[in-house]
């Protein structure tokens, strides 16, 4: 909403009283304008969600390459963006202040599963490699529980697949928004609900399993496929040993060191 015309100030506008008679049954009303608050967890993670998929522009998954900091500038303090290392695991890549602020340090290269408590690490690492193997959507609610100078903290994050420039789903842009006083960092959640969302509206999910990517850890790769034991032909296998221990013995051959000179100053006996 504008209030007066561009450039103007609040401190120039007329008072309304001033410039219309009063009324006696003139009742007022009350406008809340929402962009005055800067703490609207579901209106900024509207706005990232909004953000990516005009990102893609016909494709699946946008590029990392596709990220402009202009794009999410009112979300610019919540978003970070992840790299996958390994299956179920990720690192930050960048962070906003806020995710900053929550860690009490700066978060680069940290773990992504560091955010939360060891009991929620295990579920939390499983929604995020769906996120890059389906590739989907996932969005999580978050609880830290109060605690000497740290007051009860809830928070909600928001996941979004983005391929790399070699075209794998291997990043992710995200956003996290904490409700409440920090306290003392670093703070770090339990995961108290997550849901999986496809991409396409109607599409179906991957859901959240340790399995759904145990097949990354065996040889062979994404594709999961189970190791089947070696056999050998025939004529691979190796011959079967006919002689005996003593006549293996008979073959051993006694070597003979020489010996090492004696030294000119040495004595003899």
């Amino acid at each position: 909403m504008r209030i007066g015309n561009e450039g103007t100030t609040l401190s120039n506008c007329q008072d309304d009283a001033a410039s219309h008679p009063p009324v006696a049954d003139r009742t007022g009303q009350i406008l809340h304008l929402a962009d005055f608050n800067p703490m609207q967890p579901a209106r900024i993670l509207g706005d990232v969600r909004a953000y990516w998929d005009g990102l893609r522009r016909g494709r699946a998954v946008p590029a990392r390459s596709d990220i402009q900091p202009q794009g999410i500038r009112r979300a610019l303090d919540y978003a970070f963006i992840l790299e996958r290392i390994a299956p179920g695991a990720a690192r930050f890549r960048l962070a906003g202040q806020h995710l900053i602020d929550l860690m009490g340090m700066e978060v680069r290269g940290m773990a992504f599963c560091s955010l939360a408590n060891p009991g929620s690490r295990g579920r939390l690492s499983d929604v995020l490699e769906s996120v890059f193997r389906a590739p989907q959507l996932a969005q999580m609610t978050l609880h830290a529980k109060a605690d000497y100078a740290r007051p009860e903290l809830s928070a909600r994050m928001l996941l979004l697949p983005l391929t790399s420039d070699l075209g794998d789903v291997t990043r992710a842009l995200g956003c996290i928004i904490a409700e409440g006083q920090i306290g003392v960092a670093p703070r770090r959640f339990d995961l108290t609900r997550d849901e999986v969302i496809p991409i396409l509206k109607g599409g179906k999910t991957l859901p959240p399993s340790p399995s759904s990517f145990e097949g990354d850890r065996r040889p062979g790769g994404r594709e999961g496929t189970p190791l089947r034991p070696l056999t050998l032909a025939t004529d691979e296998r190796p011959a079967r040993r006919t002689d005996s221990p003593e006549s293996r013995r008979a073959t051993f051959k006694v070597i003979t060191l020489p010996q090492a000179p004696l030294s000119t100053g040495a004595s003899q006996t």
